[in-house]
């Protein structure tokens, strides 16, 4: 398994992807957001430079960065973050950003994205991305390079594959092993190779698996019971890598409900009495 022009191709020269979005639809939807933030930022400054005029000319131009920097870099980022790499733009046309190994992006992602976006996208009108997503067969502009994403179609693009369970008599395994974080793409290789594997020749599908499987095993410790199937590994491994995921998203999601609760107590941390 090799990288070839930012994609995954297996042993038998077959390119594995996730519905990466085309060009014209990275465009269509740049020209919305880009469109959106602009004016929001144009027509706000006016607002501030009315409300400010009383300053000198320093503090107003300290001023005037402040704000472009919370409209056209951190807002990005918020956005994408508490929608899951979604925006308007992409909301219009049927994309969302995701990771390299198709899981979403945090805020990390998101506002590396959107610093790129200053020059790639506003400064050069949007030249720079373009032309770097033209030579991406994932259609990648700079942020995505920096970031480590790119632009997944979810409406026209392929059908979500059937979820995983763990395989039987690996619970106790997944229950106790150590899982490093896998590299980008080597996830995304492993649920399109389960994927596929069905419709693959048996000696291709039995050596490809061996060898998704053994790089796996170098993020696993211990490695799976003697005697485990590469196809049963890594389905165990992806299972546990979604699972523990899952829930260390959910206990972060619980400490922000507890402190917010904490934070509504008055005063804090004791509780209203009711009358």
């Amino acid at each position: 398994m090799t990288i070839v022009d930012d994609e995954l191709l297996i042993g038998e020269g077959v390119v594995l992807d996730a519905g990466a979005a085309p060009v014209t639809m990275r465009m269509l939807s740049g020209a919305i957001d880009v469109l959106t933030y602009g004016i929001l930022f144009l027509v706000s400054t006016g607002f501030i430079l009315r409300a400010s005029s009383q300053l000198n000319d320093a503090a107003l131009r300290a001023i005037v960065i402040a704000w472009l920097v919370i409209v056209l870099v951190l807002l990005p980022a918020g956005v994408e973050t508490l929608t899951r790499g979604k925006s308007l733009g992409r909301l219009a046309v049927g994309l969302r950003i995701v990771r390299d190994d198709g899981g979403p992006i945090s805020f990390r992602f998101a506002l590396a994205r959107s610093t790129a976006a200053l020059l790639e996208e506003y400064l050069t009108l949007g030249l720079i991305a373009v032309t770097t997503s033209m030579f991406s067969r994932r259609g990648k502009r700079m942020g995505d390079y920096l970031a480590g994403t790119y632009a997944m179609r979810t409406r026209g693009g392929r059908r979500a594959l059937p979820p995983l369970s763990m395989p039987y008599g690996l619970e106790v395994w997944a229950g106790t092993a150590d899982f490093r974080r896998l590299p980008d793409g080597l996830a995304l290789t492993a649920r399109m190779f389960l994927a596929r594997a069905a419709s693959m020749h048996q000696g291709s599908r039995a050596r490809l698996g061996q060898q998704i499987a053994n790089q796996l095993n170098e993020y696993v410790a211990p490695g799976p019971p003697p005697g485990t199937h590469p196809e049963t590994f890594i389905a165990g491994v992806l299972v546990a890598r979604r699972d523990r995921e899952y829930g260390i998203e959910m206990n972060r999601a619980r400490r922000r409900d507890a402190d917010s609760a904490l934070v509504r107590s008055l005063p804090f941390g004791i509780p209203d009495v009711e009358n």
